[in-house]
């Protein structure tokens, strides 16, 4: 076997065998994008795609055995990925058909509702998530959309208030889905009892709006032209009772409302942290798009030539330094969002696998699917982009695929929640030490909260496992960093993420017995140091999984390559963050000047296993279906 299997071997996890599958059965469908064809006949031709994919076994994959799925959660997550490499619009038409709308009624939904998942496997009913609001993305708990209950019908009454409580940017909206999950505030004997989710039927058989009920089409979008994002209205449109997907609230005849969970807060984030293998498919999937656009750009630099001494052959773009600086670091970082990802998906996989999950790993999962959310699909914009332009006016072509995946995948950054949101639920957890009593994203609980208890609860979220702590036990001592060393490079990260937090819960703590007015101030005026909390601890955990990884690869010559790219991804990111690391003292300006010689070392070191790298990524040359590599 070639290092680049075993590579990719290591790199492909868990649900190796998936991947395998997905390259051989993908492959073989006609997925190439078709650059010629008008909005209208992208979508129907997704939409034919769609149906191509039931008989692969991903759709069914995610749902439970008892009903009617496969009940294998990290299949599902693994196959959207795949599809991700092919076109990034099928992939973001599965991830709302099964994963969002068959999601959330597997998830919210009780017997009576489970009993649609067969048909929503099998395409029978096509649906859309009708969650985000023109006015509303992110604060999904101010939505203003209602639904309220009527007792003299025994109907919830849909409505859509005000020109901001329109459903925007819906998936499937504007014209396949029958059905959507619309959430809504629940109100009943005049009372609001917080945002629930209900099955609304939106078409009749012949595909037209039901009475009440206004579609609209989004149009143009900048990318994605095979998804029909749409928008809907609701006015005075009546549906069942029985239509409130009722496991978390319930209300009966009588119009009484009664839910297992009291807290209005807690029952809302328990709500949306059933959904949470969305967030976890959406960085999965950037990041799927990114290694296609650095594979092409990888390979494209192992082929075209430019300048060069006089009276030579030209030189490869990949032996020039600059060209190494650009490329090898976004490949090192792809390789370790991989490993994290990877770790993410089984986490997620054993929790949906468990009849009652436990609670504290549900809610760090939560957190961690957040911030890798955020951090992947930033990587995969700054990755794709710095791709298109190493392949210069090339890349800006449609049929070399890169802007094609640039314009798909810049969505994905607000996609399942705005990036800076999402660090900024990673930090509360992390401040909050998860704590019950603070819902939300508000900033005057959460500070209220996080201050007397943050630095116990700060050195136990932080503690690393068996492997790390005797990596970090066995560096070598003294005030001279060995910057090569697994043990400082953790112990340096995990230094950081400690003093950041730390110092944060120090500014919030001031906000304790302030007023309301004034908490916020606070808690604004320290957003920016929230965020970074948030960014240095994925950055510490994703060098974590990085580390976890190479310690399963069972092939040490791969896993000799493995240390050498981890090492690229440390310091890069170190460097990144060198202004950090001096200000803190934690480098001193020589050693600072040692991170800068030990990369460029380390590009010597990757340059002759690029295309390995590539390869590693699991690619087939002939699925990148780019003009530019074909001789």
């Amino acid at each position: 076997m070639s290092l680049s299997d075993e590579v990719r071997i290591a790199l492909d996890g868990k649900w190796r065998h998936v991947r395998e599958q997905s390259r051989v059965e993908l492959a073989e469908l006609d997925l190439a994008f078709d650059h010629d064809l008008g909005l209208d006949d992208a979508r129907e031709r997704t939409f034919r795609q769609l149906k191509e994919l039931v008989p692969t076994g991903v759709p069914a994959a995610g749902f439970k055995t008892e009903h009617g799925g496969g009940g294998d959660p990290g299949m599902a997550v693994t196959g959207i990925e795949m599809l991700a490499q092919f076109d990034m619009s099928l992939m973001v038409k599965a991830g709302v058909q099964w994963g969002l709308f068959g999601g959330a009624i597997e998830n919210l939904g009780t017997e009576r509702h489970h009993a649609l998942i067969p048909q929503i496997i099998d395409l029978d009913l096509v649906g859309c998530y009708a969650m985000t609001e023109t006015g509303h993305g992110s604060n999904v708990q101010a939505l203003e959309t209602t639904a309220t209950f009527d007792p003299s019908t025994g109907e919830f009454v849909i409505e859509t208030p005000t020109r901001s409580a329109r459903k925007d940017y819906i998936g499937n909206a504007a014209k396949h889905a029958s059905v959507a999950t619309v959430f809504a505030q629940l109100i009943t004997r005049g009372e609001s009892h917080g945002v629930h989710c209900f099955l609304v039927p939106i078409r009749d058989e012949h595909g037209q709006p039901l009475p009440g009920v206004i579609i609209s089409d989004n149009g143009h979008k900048g990318g994605l032209r095979g998804v029909d994002n749409g928008r809907l209205e609701f006015h005075g449109v009546r549906i069942p009772r029985e239509n409130l997907l009722n496991r978390y609230g319930n209300v009966d005849e009588g119009g009484a409302y009664s839910s297992p969970i009291e807290n209005t807060n807690r029952r809302f984030f328990t709500m949306l942290g059933t959904l949470i293998r969305g967030r976890v498919s959406v960085g999965g999937s950037a990041l799927a798009a990114s290694e296609v656009a650095l594979s092409i750009a990888g390979r494209y630099a192992l082929k075209r030539r430019q300048f060069g001494p006089d009276d030579t052959p030209e030189v490869l773009l990949a032996d020039y330094r600059m060209h190494q600086r650009r490329l090898l670091p976004l490949i090192a970082k792809g390789y370790a969002y991989r490993f994290a990802q990877n770790q993410q998906v089984a986490r997620m996989h054993r929790l949906q696998s468990n009849a009652e999950p436990d609670a504290g790993q549900q809610r760090e999962l939560e957190g961690r699917a957040a911030g890798l959310k955020a951090m992947m699909t930033w990587h995969a914009s700054r990755a794709i982009q710095e791709s298109r332009e190493m392949c210069g006016g090339a890349g800006y072509l449609a049929e070399n695929r890169i802007a094609l995946l640039r314009d798909d995948v810049d969505v994905f950054t607000t996609f399942e929640g705005d990036n800076h949101v999402l660090l900024q639920l990673v930090a509360k957890e992390m401040l909050t030490a998860y704590a019950q009593e603070v819902g939300g994203l508000d900033p005057v609980g959460m500070v209220r909260f996080a201050a007397s208890t943050v630095t116990d609860i700060v050195r136990e979220r932080t503690a690393a496992s068996q492997l790390i702590q005797r990596l970090i036990d066995a560096r070598p001592g003294g005030d001279e960093h060995d910057l090569l060393d697994r043990g400082t490079q953790l112990e340096l990260f995990e230094d950081r993420e400690q003093h950041v937090i730390e110092t944060a819960a120090r500014r919030l703590q001031r906000a304790a017995s302030a007023d309301a007015d004034e908490a916020f101030r606070i808690f604004n005026n320290a957003q920016d140091h929230v965020i970074r909390a948030g960014r240095v601890h994925i950055e510490r955990i994703v060098l974590e999984a990085f580390t976890a990884g190479i310690a399963r690869c069972e092939d040490e010559e791969a896993a000799d390559l493995l240390r050498d790219v981890c090492s690229l991804y440390a310091l890069t990111t170190i460097e990144d963050d060198l202004a950090w690391f001096m200000g803190h003292n934690r480098l001193s300006d020589q050693r600072a000047k040692v991170i800068t010689a030990e990369i460029n070392t380390l590009l010597d070191k990757l340059r002759p296993h690029l295309l390995t790298l590539i390869e590693g990524f699991g690619i087939p040359e002939h699925t990148l279906d780019a003009e530019i590599l074909r001789d």
